[in-house]
């Protein structure tokens, strides 16, 4: 993968808008470095519209949306998506299946889960659990034990035993019945808040990720970055992002939005 260094002026200067992964992309050692998050600041007052894309729950997102400076949140790896109405002064959702279909995805979720846990020693479903709605997050490393690749592995065969689809992150390995994923929830959202057709677009947005279950927006968008952590992924990768930073994490995040920022400046 191309250094961030070799990035062209022209990529960042036609840029409008900004989609970003938040573990280990954003965050470094499960915290928000200040420069990552005053980097979302720069990218929202040079005029990009900000969005991260995530794995995580629907309980982070309503806080993500409210809180934080961005122009909504995708969550759950593509279940749903938040923001905030501006005039309304108010949280509003977007779910991609209705209420009782989730219901009944839970109940299916839940036989799973308990088949994880008995077959698979050492792991624990993850323990932002009780505030999601549409997925199983089983957590691999964030609060247990690291565990080996053909633990992962194990834990991905059952999903998909069972028919659900499954997507390996930094942390957890995630579950879910039904074929959206990270891209296709952004492209609803797209459509549905800016009346952007991101097939017609997209080399005007850019992607930042760390891991595999980033591969859908590394493909899709021209411009993606990777921090430099995805390294120690890429050999279970087909498709790779564009750039990596020199730096991990949020440090990598940073040193996006530095060099986008910067070329933005400079323009006529």
């Amino acid at each position: 993968m191309p250094s961030i260094k070799n990035l062209k002026p022209e990529a960042a200067r036609d840029l409008i808008g900004f989609f970003f992964d938040i573990d280990d992309t954003f965050t470094m050692g499960g915290k928000i470095l200040p420069a990552a998050f005053e980097a979302l600041w720069k990218l929202r007052d040079c005029g990009i519209k900000v969005v991260p894309i995530t794995g995580r729950p629907a309980g982070w997102c309503d806080h993500i949306a409210r809180m934080w400076p961005v122009d909504g949140v995708v969550g759950e790896n593509g279940a749903f998506y938040f923001w905030m109405d501006d005039e309304e002064k108010k949280l509003k959702k977007r779910f991609l299946d209705p209420d009782e279909i989730r219901k009944e995805k839970r109940k299916r979720l839940d036989d799973i889960e308990g088949e994880i846990l008995k077959s698979v020693p050492g792991t624990a479903v993850a323990s932002d659990q009780p505030y999601r709605e549409a997925d199983l997050a089983i957590d691999y490393c964030e609060d247990v034990t690291p565990l080996e690749e053909r633990d992962v592995e194990q834990i991905c065969r059952i999903f998909e035993r069972h028919g659900a689809h499954c997507k390996v992150s930094s942390i957890h390995v995630n579950g879910w019945f039904g074929t959206y994923n990270k891209l296709s929830m952004t492209k609803i959202f797209a459509r549905d808040r800016w009346g952007i057709d991101l097939d017609s677009e997209k080399e005007r947005f850019c992607f930042c990720g760390d891991s595999p279950n980033d591969e859908p927006m590394f493909q899709y968008f021209p411009l993606s970055f990777g921090v430099k952590n995805i390294l120690s992924f890429a050999d279970r990768m087909t498709h790779l992002p564009a750039f990596v930073t020199e730096n991990e994490g949020g440090e990598g995040f940073a040193e996006i939005v530095e060099n986008v920022v910067r070329y933005r400046e400079k323009m006529p």
